[in-house]
């Protein structure tokens, strides 16, 4: 009988306690928010839409070393590259198969000229597979489109690299 009245007590207690954190988050600002209208924010590190940027004058900044499709473990990346006239290279071909992209960034990683960056668009669904091979055009466009955040995001993320 004792031991019953000791059980109701603390179940009280118990309860008092959960109603009181209850009522304390009903006037805490909301967590939650409304996705397609509203969207939170992103870090400078997430890894999104790939993209391949230009220098200031218009350049790409690709050098066709190779590196990313190197270390890409998904082999996703294929670069092919020729000569220029004065003894450099650039990329004829860069095609990013974003089917087998698993995202991990090491291609980022890797570019000795921040040319392959991943953007902050995380909205890229597609109607078809085949609109998910990215070719060299499409990620210029996307460097072009993202530039002034892909650079505040590089610029925000200099300390740690």
């Amino acid at each position: 009988m004792k031991l019953n009245r000791i059980l109701k007590t603390v179940f009280l207690l118990e309860f008092l306690k959960s109603l009181t954190i209850a009522i304390k988050e009903i006037f805490k600002s909301k967590k939650t928010i409304n996705y397609p209208f509203e969207k939170g924010k992103i870090s400078p590190r997430f890894r999104g839409e790939h993209a391949l940027r230009r220098y200031p004058n218009g350049e790409e900044r690709c050098i066709a070393c190779k590196l990313c499709e190197a270390v890409c473990p998904a082999q996703a990346i294929t670069i092919e590259s020729e000569a220029r006239k004065d003894g450099s290279r650039k990329t004829t071909r860069y095609d990013i198969d974003m089917v087998k992209c698993i995202y991990c960034g090491l291609c980022e990683e890797s570019c000795p000229v921040d040319a392959i960056v991943q953007g902050p668009n995380f909205e890229f669904s597609t109607e078809t597979k085949e609109e998910l091979y990215y070719n060299k055009e499409k990620l210029l466009d996307n460097g072009d489109r993202w530039e002034q955040i892909l650079a505040e995001n590089i610029k925000a993320d200099s300390p740690y690299r």
